[in-house]
């Protein structure tokens, strides 16, 4: 009798961890994540899991992964699986596509929890707490290295309304963010487990709380001590979501049409000082046939209000389809251009991926030009900001579900290497930021026909850690990780 009670008393705890864990996930993460739920989601899990047998902490922790997953289901089949029918994607690769992207992060998950089980039952607590944020971020570091959607899903961004946690990512990046984020639970986990020495508990509290206190005291003076001297430019952001304009036009008069109505809904803006204004991503289709005349329509634009213009247009040159920041500037013969690195998988598929940057030197300082999905990539945005650049100019095509989100990623460039960003999205949100991250302004593509915003901003350039060592803390957290493990097989359970 005793066995059945400890049996069911066991299964009431797993579901209990399992419901609590997946509740504070799905409202933890996802396109409108409530940061604070993010944080709190594995507790349950860890203090659960040194009182369950090993594969019921497995199964319910990744069971909680994956049911919190569940918010960005509709997402994940429509915009991250490649869906059926877009250039050849059958049903199947499209479902293993979404195993991917849900069930193995839901297995990496549970495997972290399952170790931190291990460690904690044999005491080592030191271990327990390290190893399971170690685990994640190096999974965080080594998925965004390889897939083709770059930082996409991290659960950093997460914590994007927390301006003094997201400073820490001028200095380790995306990956301090990851490891603290999950430091924090499970040294509760492992303080809370009944094994362990009451020195050992102090200790590890004392050094975590103080590692956590000096993160939050870097946000809050790097928040701060923000550098003096910059120059501002007023910019201009334009988007339209009618019907008529979400769509890539075909080239010669559809494309002409809609990059008349834009200009005309974009004279008020240099009627504002606007000095720079961005359109979105992917307009139109350019050809040789009809660029002299494309080009004719911005630069006289340009040339009558002193102002230089970006704007996102598909160009096929030879037998290349290249998705291009074409940038207008007065007085000025040609075009700058500026052709888009990552593409969006089988959407984008048929398109050349550009391989260089655009450096525009101005009487504000230095600019730099991006496309959308560039802006997952920390690479890119940190070549930018050891060339010192202190405004990103970016044309984007946004998801509406995702508009938050991926405006966020785009934010979080900026506080990774310095520099103050520009983003106008259609289907998405216009966005203006600085390099702490602070949004200067912002505003829905879909509140106007035309929707628009004008707002001065800082043109400064602030060198940042992370910008000239890169991911020096990602390779360190690996190292680390693996001495961890390294004793793995030595270690006995106390009892």
């Amino acid at each position: 009798m005793a066995w059945a009670r400890d049996r069911a008393h066991a299964a009431l705890l797993g579901i209990a961890a399992l419901a609590s864990s997946a509740a504070l996930f799905y409202f933890g993460t996802g396109e409108n994540p409530i940061w604070w739920a993010t944080c709190l989601a594995p507790l349950p899990l860890l203090l659960a899991a040194t009182r369950l047998p090993a594969l019921a902490a497995f199964a319910s922790s990744a069971t909680a992964y994956f049911l919190g997953s569940l918010n960005m289901l509709r997402y994940t089949r429509n915009i991250l699986a490649l869906p059926h029918g877009a250039h050849g994607v059958t049903p199947d690769s499209a479902w293993i596509a979404i195993l991917l992207f849900m069930v193995l992060p839901a297995c990496i998950f549970a495997t972290a929890v399952w170790l931190f089980r291990h460690y904690a039952k044999r005491g080592a607590l030191w271990q327990a707490a390290l190893l399971f944020p170690a685990l994640w971020t190096a999974y965080e570091f080594l998925s965004a290295c390889i897939s083709p959607h770059g930082t996409f899903g991290n659960l950093s961004y997460t914590q994007m309304d927390v301006l003094s946690f997201l400073q820490i990512a001028s200095v380790s990046g995306l990956w301090g963010i990851d490891f603290f984020l999950f430091l924090l639970p499970a040294t509760l986990g492992a303080l809370l487990v009944t094994n362990g020495a009451t020195a050992q508990k102090r200790n590890l509290a004392f050094a975590v709380g103080a590692i956590i206190g000096l993160v939050y005291a870097f946000g809050m003076w790097r928040l701060q001590s923000v550098p003096s001297g910059a120059a501002y430019v007023r910019v201009g952001l334009i988007a339209s979501d009618l019907p008529s304009n979400v769509d890539i036009s075909d080239p010669g008069n559809p494309t002409q049409r809609k990059l008349r109505d834009y200009l005309d809904s974009a004279r008020p803006l240099i009627d504002q000082g606007a000095r720079i204004v961005i359109l979105p991503e992917k307009l139109g289709v350019t050809i040789p046939a009809t660029s002299q005349a494309d080009d004719s329509l911005f630069q006289t634009f340009s040339n009558r209000g002193r102002t230089d213009v970006v704007v996102g247009l598909i160009r096929k040159s030879g037998h290349d389809l290249l998705n291009e920041a074409r940038v207008y500037v007065p007085g000025r013969a040609t075009a700058l251009t500026y052709d888009k690195h990552h593409m969006l998988p089988a959407f984008e598929s048929r398109l050349t991926p550009g391989k260089t940057t655009t450096l525009m030197s101005r009487p504000s300082g230095l600019w730099g030009v991006e496309v959308c999905k560039d802006m997952d990539f920390p690479a890119l945005s940190r070549d930018y900001g050891n060339d010192g650049i202190g405004l990103l100019l970016v044309a984007a095509w946004d998801f509406d579900d995702d508009a938050w989100l991926h405006d966020r990623m785009a934010v979080m460039r900026g506080v990774e290497s310095g520099f103050t960003i520009v983003r106008a999205a259609k289907e998405g949100l216009l966005s203006a930021s600085d390099d702490r991250g602070r949004i200067l302004a912002e505003r829905s593509s879909a509140s106007a026909p035309f929707a628009s915003l004008v707002v001065n901003v800082p043109v400064r350039h602030d060198p940042t850690f992370y910008d000239r060592f890169g991911d020096w803390f990602a390779w360190l957290d690996i190292a680390a990780l693996l001495g961890i493990l390294a004793v793995l097989p030595w270690m006995r359970t106390r009892s």
